[in-house]
This record gives structure tokens, C-alpha cells and sequence, in this order.
């Protein structure tokens, strides 16, 4: 490849967009990267992700390993087909709303039952952007949305990532109490109660004197859906950026804001030595604060006796 020459698209892209060359030798009647994906799709949406390989979706079609190396040549790319084809494409529905404000919802909402559906899909790495058709759809249908407001490209990618980023957020902790709901027979709102009973045994006034009182107001067992006031906030505030914008108030630049590069922010010795002594001090004070708890039980049993001896 010269210079001048492009990237070559890597085999799980080029196959999403189905530039990919196919194989040449194989079962080609029987076998194609459709019935391998759709396989392994089942697989996951039955089992989770961890059902997933190569040699169970081959045995799930009747063939051996190597026959789907001929057309899907890596696990990665099979997640990222898997990843494709799960996610679909926006639904048409949410140009039916209003205003850019409503469709982002719209989109957020479709997400959320996206995750709920195909909940394995937040177990697959992040490894980048996904460059594929469907995810590329989602995208453009956000950026859409607030194409006609005054933000910048970059502030629209912004928005769009924030609303994405919360309904996965959303939808992580969904299929969490699902999951768990129906590893242990109990209905998503049955975990709640019980996992509120918990809290209550645990949480107390002196330790922490605003979750106990949150646990008294009942906020784990409520009806509100603490990531819809979430996503509605976030709008609020890229709303009040727009009047403040038309009212001509200047905002700090893009090209201001603060990037931070993960790979040297994790290589960076301050830091670790830091964390190394940040997370022994939260040892100690785990420990102090058991033994205080302990002593306070003690000193309360000494007390009922003494005062029952009295």
C-alpha cells in the first residue's frame, strides 16, 4: 500500500458492508456469513455471550470449525456481525416526533429495548467505533436530529454520544436485574424489595446519614426511572446551551475542552503510586469503621444488661 492509497477495510468491516471477498472453497450452498451470524445470534440471545464460538456455532449449523473460518476468519469479526445485525437500524418512528429534543428520546427509548432484547450485546468490548451499516444509522439518525440547531459538529457528536452512553448505561443495569431475577425466581421487582431489605440491614444514620435516608424514602423500590430524569437532564442542559448561544453568550471553544489520553493517564507512576495509597487508606478505614461498629454493638449489649440487671 502507497501512501496515497486508502486503509484496506479489516475483514469484520468489509463483510458488514459486504465488500468482503467470498471464500472460494466450502459448503457454498449450506453455508453463508448470513446463517453464520444468524446462528450465533440464537446462541446469544439464548445462552449469553459466553455460549458463543466458533465451534458451537459450527455444530449449531452441522459443520466443522473450519468450515466457518472460511468465511468468518476470527472470533472479533463474528461479535461484530453478531453486534451488526442485533442492532438493526433506527426505526422510522422517531421522525415522527418533534423538534430535535423528541427524536433523541425517541432514539434513546428504541436503545434501551435494544439492550433489553439483546442484552449480551454490552458484554462485547468497546474496541472503537463500530464502522458498520446499521451502527452507522443509529449515529446519522442522531446527528439528524439536531442538524438543524446551531451546534457545532463536534457539539452534535457530543450530544448524540451523551444520550447513546446513557440508555447503555440504562440498559446494563436492566439486564442486570433481569438476569438476576431469573437466576434466582424472582420478579425484577421482587429483586428491588430484597435488595432494599438489604440495604436497610446494612446502611445506618451515623455511617451514612443521606443514602438512610434515601433507604427510608424508599427511592429503591420507587416507580421513577432514575435514567429517564438522567437522559431528560442532559437535554435540559445541551436546551439551555442552545438559548444561551441565541442570546449571543460565548462558550469555552471546542478546541478547549480537555482531552485526556487513557494510555498515558494508566502509564503514569504518580498516578498509580497514588491509587496504591489512596486504596490502602480506604483499607484502614474499612477496618476502623468495623471495629467501630463492633464496639458500638458491644457497648449497646452492655447497656441492655446492665439496665435489665437494674
Amino acid at each position: 500500500m502507497t501512501e496515497n492509497e486508502p486503509p484496506e477495510l479489516p475483514r469484520g468491516i468489509a463483510l458488514a458492508w459486504g465488500v468482503a471477498a467470498t471464500p472460494q472453497r466450502g459448503p457454498k450452498r449450506e453455508m453463508s456469513v448470513e446463517r453464520i451470524v444468524d446462528a450465533a445470534v440464537e446462541l446469544a440471545d439464548a445462552e449469553g455471550i459466553g455460549a458463543v464460538s466458533m465451534a458451537a456455532v459450527a455444530a449449531k449449523l452441522g459443520f466443522t470449525p473450519m468450515s466457518l473460518y472460511r468465511y468468518v476468519t476470527a472470533k472479533d469479526d463474528l461479535l461484530l456481525l453478531m453486534q451488526e445485525q442485533a442492532t438493526g437500524v433506527p426505526p422510522e418512528s422517531h421522525l415522527e416526533r418533534e423538534g430535535w429534543r423528541d427524536r433523541l428520546l425517541a432514539l434513546y427509548e428504541e436503545q434501551v429495548l435494544l439492550y433489553l432484547r439483546h442484552p449480551w450485546m454490552l458484554s462485547v468490548p468497546i474496541t472503537g467505533s463500530p464502522i458498520t451499516p446499521n451502527s452507522s444509522a443509529w449515529l446519522d439518525a442522531s446527528l439528524a436530529a439536531l442538524e438543524q440547531t446551531v451546534l457545532t459538529a463536534d457539539e452534535r457528536i457530543a450530544t448524540a454520544l451523551a444520550v447513546t452512553g446513557q440508555a447503555r448505561w440504562c440498559g446494563i443495569v436492566q439486564a442486570g436485574y433481569t438476569a438476576q431475577a431469573r437466576g434466582i425466581g424472582l420478579s425484577p421487582d421482587e429483586v428491588a424489595v430484597r435488595e432494599a431489605d438489604l440495604y436497610d440491614r446494612v446502611i445506618t444514620q451515623d455511617e451514612f446519614p443521606a443514602l438512610r435516608r434515601a433507604v427510608d424514602e424508599g427511592v429503591f423500590t420507587s416507580p421513577a426511572d432514575p435514567f429517564r430524569f438522567g437522559v431528560e437532564r442532559i437535554l435540559d442542559g445541551v436546551a439551555a446551551y442552545l438559548d444561551a448561544r441565541d442570546r449571543g453568550e460565548s462558550r469555552a471553544p471546542v478546541d478547549e475542552w480537555i482531552a485526556i489520553d487513557p494510555v498515558e493517564l494508566a502509564g503514569d507512576r504518580r498516578l498509580k503510586e497514588a491509587q496504591k495509597t489512596v486504596r490502602e487508606a480506604e483499607k484502614m478505614l474499612r477496618a476502623a469503621r468495623k471495629a467501630e461498629r463492633q464496639a458500638l454493638r458491644e457497648a449497646k449489649e452492655r447497656f441492655a444488661k446492665t439496665k435489665g440487671q437494674g
